[in-house]
Formats: structure tokens, sequence, C-alpha cells
């Protein structure tokens, strides 16, 4: 049975997947409601399930109550007895480490993904996945000779000449160094910003998920606890990732201007004014940003005798003190949440409780994308 002769009820386009399994010293238990465009990151520490979730989506593992829809598609339903295999799913497959054919060229590795798909069926045709990874000059070359970063780079383009209808992305930068993760980064938001194709992506790394995902799952000992877009789900005080030393929120803004005296940029965060050190966006640029709850402090009045530039006005909506000596304040700013991480100390000082009007004072930016 094939999946493009079997078709779900479900009415959306998204993607849904119920997978339980039990082995010796763990347990998968998910059900999950992803969106049938853009990124789904699974997110966690070692062990919490996303390569397993990632393997039941690609039918690798088969857990006896499973089921899976994409985007209308029924490729696994274990009341009905159906499952689509492996080799049958149109999906793409994108692992840590690149897996090319060490007697193939990078161009005969990326025709042997083109020979699984039926010409009438290509959606994605060879030379829109080579410019889209940027590996016109290494078309010839053997595998032997990339770079980790370049043999990643067409890998992923591989998979896409595979036309999937899913790609799923196990840790791709997992082997790489810090500088050639920065350089891979920017053709994987290509892929998001340009491609009609739903990305599942596994990552324990905070930088990755801030700067690739749309929508995040949070998996922790074979659960997903928290499930929604990235800017409801970070912010949220109740889940144990808010307590890591990497906490953080992202903010959706606008490039306002250029401050060309001070290297600086003005973006617009619902209306407020948020600078950060110089970048070559476009004024009226939509772009993303990082904050970490560590590089906020609070205030009750609007301080300028600080080299803080970023004095906002903000209200308190909740807190959690569950941590030795420290607080964790979520904050709204004009509709936008922020976290702030203070000692419990400076929060019975300030008089931090639900409601509080108060100053974030925002020493730190992290432009993404």
């Amino acid at each position: 049975m094939s999946a493009a002769t079997v078709r779900s009820a479900a009415t959306d386009d998204g993607i849904a997947a119920r997978f339980r399994l039990a082995w010796p010293g763990f347990a998968l238990d998910v059900d999950l409601a992803l969106p049938g465009r853009g990124v789904s990151a699974l997110f966690g520490h070692s062990g919490s399930g996303k390569t397993t979730v990632l393997r039941c989506l690609a039918g690798l593992e088969r857990p006896a109550d499973g089921y899976l829809a994409v985007r209308g598609e029924t490729w696994q339903d274990g009341a009905r007895r159906i499952f689509v295999p492996t080799h049958r799913r149109p999906i793409g497959y994108v692992f840590q480490e690149a897996s090319l054919f060490a007697h193939l060229s990078v161009r005969r590795n990326l025709e042997f993904g083109l020979k699984r798909v039926p010409a009438a069926e290509r959606r994605v045709a060879l030379d829109q996945a080579i410019a889209l990874l940027g590996i016109e000059p290494l078309l010839a070359r053997m595998p032997q000779r990339l770079s980790g970063g370049e043999r990643q780079r067409v890998a992923i383009a591989r998979a896409l000449a595979t036309s999937p209808r899913l790609l799923l992305m196990d840790e791709p930068l997992a082997a790489l160094d810090a500088k050639r993760k920065q350089e891979i980064l920017p053709y994987l938001e290509r892929l998001h910003d340009e491609l009609d194709i739903p990305v599942v992506y596994v990552s324990h790394a905070p930088e990755e998920v801030a700067r690739l995902a749309d929508h995040v799952v949070l998996l922790v000992d074979g659960r997903a606890l928290a499930s929604g877009p990235i800017h409801d789900v970070m912010p949220r005080l109740d889940l144990p990732f808010a307590h890591d030393e990497d906490a953080f929120v992202v903010i959706d803004a606008r490039v306002a201007g250029h401050d060309d005296e001070y290297a600086l940029t003005r973006l617009d965060v619902a209306g407020l004014p948020l600078w950060i050190t110089g970048t070559d966006a476009a004024p009226g640029a939509h772009v993303r940003a990082r904050v970490l709850a560590r590089d906020v402090s609070l205030a009750l009045s609007e301080r300028r005798d600080s080299s803080i530039l970023n004095v906002l006005p903000a209200r308190v909506v909740s807190l959690d003190e569950t941590a030795p000596g420290r607080s964790l304040v979520r904050l709204d700013v004009a509709g936008t949440p922020l976290l702030a991480r203070i000692t419990r100390r400076s929060a019975a000082q300030l008089g931090i409780v639900p409601g509080r009007e108060v100053f974030a004072q925002v020493k730190g930016v992290a432009l993404l994308r």
C-alpha cells in the first residue's frame, strides 16, 4: 500500500503523530499535532526521545500503538493495520553524519537521490536543491575532499532531491565545530524561507532551535511536556527549560534604522526601541532576535546612568522561585514576553509580584535572522 493511495480523514494540512512504545529502561508516549509548514523542533536533553520520535516518523520504528498522517495522508494507523514502509514514504532524512557514497562524486551522490523519484513526481528540481545549498562549486569533487560543513550541505541537497513531503533532520550540525555550524545555518534558513516542505528538526542546542524553529516540542523522558509556537513555549515558567542556564525567548522585530556613528541598529519591538550591534539588514526588514533570561535585569525606575542601552517598560506576569536563591520572572513588554533571572534577594527588595510595573534592562540581544 503506497502513501499516495491512503488518505486520512483529517481535514487540515498538518502532521498528526501518536506513538507509544516501551523498551527496557525507556518508554515513549507522545501525541503531537505539528504544522504542515515551517520547522518543528524536537528539543530536549540527551535520552529524552527525540531521535526515537524521528525514527517513528520515518517508519524505522514500528510501535504497535502508532498513528501518523502527513498533510491528510495516512502513513501509519495501528488500529486499521496501515503501515507504509520507510522506502515508500516520501521523506528526506538527514543524519548527524553526512554518509555520502565515498566512491561517487558530489553530482553522482545527488543523482542517486534523484533516482528514487519518478520524473512525474519530482517537485524539487536538482538545480534548485544545488542552488539552495550553494554547492555548485563542489559538484565535481569526491566526498573526501569536502569539509564537514560541505559534506552536510551535500547530504541535505541529496535529501531534497528526493522531492520529500517531509524532511527529517537528526541533529545535522552536532558533528560540526562552531565555525562550520555558522557556515551552514544560513543555508538551513533558506530551506525554511524558500521551500514549502515541513521540516522536523531534532536538536539539543538552544541556539539552533532559537534560530530555525517555528514550532517547538519539548521532550522529557519520552513525553512531550509542551508543543506549540516557539514564542509561546519558551517563556513558560512551568517547563524545565526555563530554569536552564541558557533559557531564552525569541522576539520578532522590525529593523527601524541604523546609527552609523556608533555602529548600532535600532529594532522596533511592538513600538519600543531595542538597540543591537550593527547589522546590514535593510530598514523595514523583519528579523528574529534571541534574549537570554540571564541578560535581563529589573529596575523600578527608568535609569539612564548606565551602560545598558535597552530599558523597556514592562509588567510582571508571573514568577518562579523554586531554584535556590534565584527568581525567574516572566514579563510582558507591550505584548511581547520576556524572561528575567534575578536573585531572590533582589526580587524581595524590588517587591516583584505579578502586576508590578517595572523596567526591563536588556544588556544582550542576539540577532538570529
